[in-house]
């Protein structure tokens, strides 16, 4: 695996040695790949394991260059680690059953199709290994509960991972969001092309309300520029659709934001839910994509109550400063003060429970599905019409 060079980020400037993987085939490639297509055995990828296979390919996931082999694989699921010993925090895995590991050979090609049965890419298939999905499960996610969302696609996949090196074909516009699909090479550049040096990224599956506005622009005043870069691969089905999302983002550069600071981007990955080893994970991606900062919430990634409120912050102790490439901003839980009659959080409001603004996303959701507005101490107004449109679009 090729290594990835980091110089030391600890005063969060832009690194300009971050090698960036490229798995994209030339078109020499891509002619002698489609040529042999009919005769390679393939495998038909889920919506994950196709993001996956994007983010690898782009550099998103660099350093990896495929699915991990099983060195690696063990060490991520153990130490957050690969196993040359740099920070790696999810397994990024493609599995099959055993009957179709059976009838795959180590050093062959593998044609890898997307859920509609295009072909997408290649495989170098160098290993083929069973592993323990509870183990998996309770070392990524902390439990072995298939009611949560990633343990649950963990116990349905195979049980045989198939590693080695992708190719992908060829990098198609986004069906949805063409016009904001910027890759780590090209995003690395425009922070460059605008002279930003510190740049934080902000991650969110959710729709952007007020207290995300606060947080994001409160280490807006820190850094040169932020990268506004919401998740559009695959979601829980309860989740707010990427359109609905993207178009509420619209609406805040419109408004809210100064467009000369901000970059709006999609990011291809999908979720995994993971909770406080996602948020490395978020986090390194960020990274890739030449943020030299991220922004690390409450609850990030969380589903449920299976993490604690501020695990995701908590977890990057683990690591040395400087050793991720990328430095966190980590923010409490922010409300609307009625005392102060501003947003902010428990770090500086002298409010009561009783004097702070703050709904749950249950109660937000029975709102929108009445017609109601939120108050605007919550949401901004365009930003509700926008969600009670789609809610109600929806049934």
């Amino acid at each position: 695996m090729q290594s990835l060079t980091l110089e030391n980020n600890q005063q969060g400037t832009i690194s300009e040695n971050v090698q960036l993987v490229n798995r994209i085939a030339t078109s020499e490639q891509q002619a002698a790949f489609l040529d042999k297509a009919d005769s390679l055995p393939r495998i038909q990828l889920d919506k994950r394991a196709t993001s996956d296979l994007e983010m690898i390919a782009i550099g998103g996931f660099s350093p990896l260059q495929g699915f991990l082999e099983q060195a690696d694989y063990d060490c991520v699921v153990e130490n957050m680690r690969l196993a040359n010993g740099q920070p790696w925090s999810i397994p990024v895995t493609l599995s099959v059953n055993e009957e179709v590991a059976a009838s795959l050979k180590e050093g062959s090609l593998i044609r890898l199709d997307d859920p509609t049965g295009r072909m997408v890419g290649v495989l170098e298939l160098t290993q083929k290994y069973r592993y323990d999905k509870t183990r998996e499960a309770v070392k990524v996610y902390r439990t072995e509960e298939d009611k949560h969302p990633g343990v649950k696609v963990i116990y349905e996949q195979g049980e045989i991972n198939l590693a080695g090196p992708v190719w992908l074909l060829q990098r198609d516009d986004h069906p949805n969001f063409p016009s904001y699909q910027i890759d780590p090479a090209v995003s690395q550049a425009m922070f460059k092309e605008r002279g930003w040096k510190t740049v934080v990224g902000f991650q969110t599956r959710n729709p952007i309300h007020r207290a995300h506005e606060y947080i994001i622009k409160c280490a807006l005043e820190t850094v040169d520029g932020l990268f506004l870069h919401p998740l559009v691969g695959a979601t829980k089905s309860d989740d707010i659709p990427a359109e609905v999302r993207m178009r509420c983002y619209e609406i805040m550069m419109e408004h809210y934001f100064p467009n000369d600071r901000v970059i709006l981007a999609i990011n291809p990955a999908a979720m995994r839910y993971a909770g406080p080893r996602e948020a490395i994970f978020h986090a390194l991606v960020r990274r890739n994509y030449g943020c030299t900062h991220f922004i690390v919430g409450r609850d990030h990634a969380g589903v449920g109550d299976y993490y604690g409120t501020y695990d995701a912050q908590h977890i990057f102790d683990e690591f040395q400063p400087g050793e991720l490439g990328i430095t966190p901003m980590k923010f409490e839980h922010a409300f609307y003060c009625t005392r102060t009659e501003s947003m902010a959080t428990a770090k500086t409001s002298p409010s009561t429970k009783e004097e702070r603004i703050h709904l749950s996303g249950t109660k937000v959701r029975q709102m929108l599905r009445n017609g109601e507005l939120p108050p605007p101490q919550f949401s901004r107004p365009q930003v509700a019409a926008e969600l009670i449109k789609a809610m109600q679009d929806k049934g």
